[in-house]
């Protein structure tokens, strides 16, 4: 199966050669790629120019293109707002019957498309590609943002982060969670080993957060992801996922058969981020972590 840039470039671009949007005509309607997409942002409701702009990625003067040549064929109607000195854009009744059209000829398509696989071809098919849209829109989150190995100079800024959330969850030290870790002050010297990493992200010099992953004290082959955490700022933006699935990577090649965790309940969004990458809760923790008070344990096994 096709893992690198490069082949998944490839099925893309075989794709959008299946679908004739290289041809810049969408659907049964007649429609270009960017009419159909104006179009059905506007089935919500309506949106200025400067809105549509925004939600389909292209510049004011094509949105505002497109929609002169969808007024003109009566497809779009545009109304005056009181709040603003741009007018606002609606779809037409046969607008609207020109858009029923294309999305009964689009599903009919896929549908003949879908019969051509299995239900758990379809949900997997459903699940990855939702996952590649979301990874599109965080990594256009994550511009201005550098992501790279734990270095010396970074562990006062990456264990004041690592205390300051720990303060904001109710993390304790007394209670035995990562920020009572005697290594916490110099985590550099915990990940120098070939077979274990730790990332930070910083912006415009200063540390925002972290993860990394090492050896499982007391078990062969299992590794643990380890001090996850990330300053506000920072969350919303995907960059949990992604270290986390660079760690998973890195777990591989290294020749891990599985991935270990804990957490704790408090960290509702972190536990659904572990179940949503693979990570399955046990009924008693693993190994030797001397964090006792992590209720929530979790195994990822790699597949062979």
């Amino acid at each position: 199966m096709p893992t690198g840039p490069v082949e998944i470039r490839s099925l893309v671009r075989q794709l959008l050669r299946h679908r004739g949007l290289l041809d810049n005509i969408y659907g049964t309607a007649g429609l270009t790629t960017v009419q159909c997409h104006v179009l059905i942002e506007l089935e919500q409701g309506p949106l200025s120019a400067e809105e549509l702009a925004g939600r389909l990625n292209i510049d004011v003067i094509n949105a505002n293109r497109t929609l002169a040549i969808l007024i003109n064929n009566d497809t779009v109607s545009y109304q005056a707002d009181a709040k603003s000195a741009h007018p606002t854009y609606l779809l037409s009744d046969f607008g609207r019957a020109r858009l029923d059209q294309h999305h009964v000829g689009i599903n009919s398509e896929i549908a003949l498309y879908l019969e051509q696989l299995d239900l758990d071809e379809i949900e997997n098919l459903s699940r990855s590609l939702y996952r590649y849209n979301r990874a599109m829109e965080q990594s256009h989150h994550q511009k201005g943002f550098t992501l790279r190995l734990l270095e010396p100079a970074d562990n006062a800024a990456i264990s004041a982060v690592i205390r300051k959330v720990s303060t904001e969850y109710g993390l304790t030290e007394d209670k035995g969670y990562s920020v009572a870790d005697p290594t916490l002050d110099s985590l550099s010297e915990c990940y120098q080993a070939d077979n274990a990493a730790y990332w930070v992200v910083e912006q415009n010099g200063k540390i925002l957060g972290g993860g990394g992953i090492a050896p499982l004290k007391g078990e062969d082959a299992v590794c643990e992801l380890q001090k996850m955490y990330f300053r506000p700022e920072l969350r919303g933006k995907g960059f949990a996922r992604r270290i986390a699935a660079m760690a998973m990577k890195f777990a591989r090649e290294k020749g891990y058969t599985a991935c270990y965790l804990e957490t704790t309940a408090c960290l509702k969004e972190a536990i659904h981020l572990y179940e949503s990458i693979g990570f399955e809760h046990l009924d008693k923790p693993l190994g030797d972590t001397g964090h006792s008070d992590c209720e929530v344990v979790m195994l990822k096994v790699f597949s062979s």
